[in-house]
């Protein structure tokens, strides 16, 4: 038995930004969290601050990394003897098999074993998977420890491989301070924020923009299109600009990638958040827990978890995903219905309040941290 006196030692395996990614953003959050308090975490860095491009690609520089993280992962335990390893899980082959060899080298050493997987792709990627592969998940996947997930909706991930009581749900959680702004009911501003690729919806927002520059203008309101992001696709790209050339009229501003108090203030002085991701891999998106934090209407797909922290005709609209016309209708309605604009915009900062603060997010992973570690035979 350890000595009550001392903190747990928990290896902690992350990348931290940059690139600014919601696995980097979410170890950054909790390692600075009061995390640290209850337990010794043991950084394994993961960081790759190549561009975002990079990820899961067969080069020299990958396999290094790879090979590093695996001396340094028995480096560390050896050197610190910890109970427990966190360990967020990828849902690739490449991905997932880089992991698994670091779950079992946990395992071997005796180490409990916490995986993450932050998105909502497991599953798919598991059926679409090879015979071999999908034996070695099975193999390796039932001597983890506890699996957590993003959103309750996405526990069914797991619960064909792992018992359910080995599956805890920690949604995405920040704590954010906006600057005070001034907002005019006249003046709208429809914002989108996110990676420029075409799963996230970031074509179909401009062709909601398109719709209702088209339609009768609304009578006495100015509207603003917003989208601030990195282009991380060519050919969206070519064809986000194609639209614009044809259409330079268009009430668009593209502002390119923003952080830290600009996104915060960005957030702050818009009215509407319109997110339709498809995006395979999406989770629970960090940015519609930003966009509740500052007290907007979102519009967004029943997709990955978002519809535990968008209700449809509570705090927004739930769309159906690659679907402009409804886009712009929900926007039309939004912006013609001030009254509930902003009632929904209360309702997502009272949501995020009471679910989706970093305190509450840190205070989930102790819980299941102090489950797993006085868990002795039960979650092994």
């Amino acid at each position: 038995m350890n000595d009550p006196g001392l903190k747990e030692k928990v290896i902690f395996f992350g990348k931290l930004p940059p690139p600014y990614i919601g696995p980097a953003v979410a170890t950054l959050s909790l390692l600075n969290s009061s995390l640290k308090d209850e337990f010794e975490l043991i950084h394994l860095d993961l960081s790759d601050h190549r561009d975002i491009n990079t990820l899961g690609k067969f080069d020299f520089t990958n396999f290094y990394l790879v090979f590093k993280q695996y001396f340094n992962l028995i480096r560390l335990i050896l050197k610190h003897k910890p109970r427990l390893v966190y360990i967020p899980v990828g849902q690739t082959t490449v991905s997932y098999c880089r992991d698994s060899i670091c779950i079992l080298i946990s395992r071997l050493f005796g180490c409990k074993v916490i995986c993450h997987l932050r998105g909502g792709n497991f599953k798919n990627w598991y059926d679409s998977a090879g015979r071999l592969t999908k034996w070695w998940v099975r193999y390796v996947h039932r001597k983890v420890s506890a699996q957590i997930v993003l959103g309750s909706n996405l526990t069914h991930l797991f619960n064909w491989l792992i018992p359910d009581e080995r599956i805890f749900v920690v949604p995405n959680g920040g704590n954010y301070t906006f600057p005070p702004v001034t907002k005019s009911e006249n003046n709208i501003r429809v914002l989108f924020l996110g990676n420029f690729i075409g799963s996230k919806g970031v074509l179909d927002v401009l062709k909601a923009a398109v719709i209702i520059d088209q339609s009768q203008k609304i009578k006495n309101t100015n509207i603003k299109f917003l989208f601030a992001g990195y282009w991380r696709d060519t050919k969206t790209r070519m064809e986000f600009e194609k639209i614009m050339k044809e259409r330079p009229d268009l009430p668009v501003e593209v502002i390119g990638p923003v952080k830290g108090d600009e996104k915060l203030k960005l957030l702050a002085s818009s009215d509407i958040f319109v997110f339709p991701t498809f995006y395979p891999n999406e989770g629970h998106p960090w940015v519609i827990v930003e966009a509740m934090a500052a007290g907007l209407p979102i519009i967004s797909t029943d997709h990955g978890a978002i519809v535990e922290s968008v209700i449809d005709g509570r705090n927004g609209f739930i769309v159906e995903p690659k679907n402009p016309g409804q886009i712009a209708e929900k926007i039309k309605f939004l912006i013609k219905k001030a009254e509930i604009r902003n009632k929904m915009g209360r309702q997502s900062l009272e949501m995020y309040r009471e679910n989706f603060t970093e305190n509450l997010m840190v205070q989930r992973m102790q819980e299941i941290f102090k489950k797993v570690l006085g868990a002795e035979g039960k979650l092994k």
